[in-house]
């Protein structure tokens, strides 16, 4: 009997015991849960594809990245830039997912959708999607003074630069040739050498004239006209048919006032163009492509003021010029700004 009688002691002992460790511990691991830090999201990394570091798409990504990155804390994204070889590779890369945004000129854009040259036969790219327009560019056309080329027609039998496959001036050429009633037959020599490769070979003779479809001003035709060898920058116009048969193409005004070493820098040359834009894919998260796109509008001056390129922007501008389907995420904030 003493025997059951000191185990139910014990047993009682022991639950008061336990029942006083509990009541002792739970403020206990309260505090430690408050003490302990908060695991942050991880960091979402996305690459903006440009193109050669002389034009303007290079700054204009970095341009983007400045300003997205400056809110990293917020949003936990990190944004950089490659360096790349233009407008095609970029919208291949970022419908194969080896970048999550890049830059590509508006035509570019359009032709992706419809699967027509670079794509033909590969179908539309239904992946890809837009988030804003940028800034315009200007087909421009820089020749040797001495070559006697003043007009595109000039172009016959001359060694022309019309640029690097994967980029979005080389169709351009074409497309200015062809409006002129030449072909590539009709030049002595269709060099496809990059952009920032052209003011060289064009101050060394090995050239008589480049294309770089471009915003102003542009490091690389200033290079173009501070060498020894004169250059002239060469309008382009009567090509009226280019208008009618391709509708992403508009008239557009080269501003000289960037270009003083030219010989012709007194007054404005009239050209063609088109608008840089920047792309991305569906698959891309919503809340990316959001971020990106509200810091970069909710930060429209600071923007703005980031190249001389961008002098004409304006909010509902940057939503022209668009083929492709507006991505969710850009949309979602389209929408709350009023814009849509």
């Amino acid at each position: 009997m003493k025997t059951v009688l000191k185990m139910i002691v014990a047993a009682a002992i022991l639950a008061l015991l336990l029942s006083l460790h509990a009541c002792g511990e739970a403020p206990q691991e309260k505090m430690d849960k408050q003490k302990a830090p908060v695991t942050p999201h991880k960091s979402t990394f996305v690459t903006i594809g440009t193109g050669g570091i002389t034009g303007v798409y290079y700054p204009t990504g970095g341009a983007i990245a400045k300003i997205v990155n400056k809110k990293k804390d917020v949003y936990r994204i990190r944004a950089t830039v490659e360096s790349t070889g233009g407008s095609v590779f970029n919208i291949n890369a970022v419908v194969a997912g080896d970048l999550e945004f890049g830059i590509a000129q508006s035509d570019r854009q359009y032709q992706a959708m419809e699967g027509i040259a670079e794509w033909e036969g590969k179908g539309p790219q239904d992946k890809l999607r837009s988030v804003f327009s940028i800034h315009p560019e200007c087909v421009t056309l820089v020749a040797g003074a001495d070559t006697g080329i003043v007009g595109i027609k000039d172009l016959k039998g001359k060694r022309v630069n019309i640029g690097n496959p994967g980029s979005g001036q080389l169709q351009n050429s074409i497309d200015a040739l062809g409006a002129a009633g030449l072909t590539l037959n009709d030049l002595q020599e269709s060099v496809k050498i990059k952009a920032a490769q052209a003011p060289g070979l064009l101050q060394d003779g090995r050239i008589d004239a480049f294309f770089y479809t471009v915003g102003h001003p542009s490091g690389a035709i200033k290079e173009a006209c501070a060498g020894s060898r004169k250059v002239t920058i060469v309008p382009i116009v009567g090509i009226d048919s280019l208008f009618t048969k391709y509708p992403y193409y508009a008239p557009a005004i080269i501003p000289m006032g960037h270009y003083p070493n030219a010989v012709n820098a007194g007054a404005d040359v009239l050209t063609f163009g088109v608008k840089a834009t920047l792309v991305t894919s569906a698959d891309v998260p919503d809340e990316v492509v959001y971020a990106i796109t509200k810091e970069v509008f909710e930060n429209f001056e600071e923007f703005k003021g980031l190249h001389p390129a961008y002098a004409t922007l304006t909010r509902e501008g940057m939503l022209q010029g668009l083929s492709a389907p507006i991505h969710p995420g850009a949309m979602r904030y389209y929408k709350e700004a009023g814009l849509k």
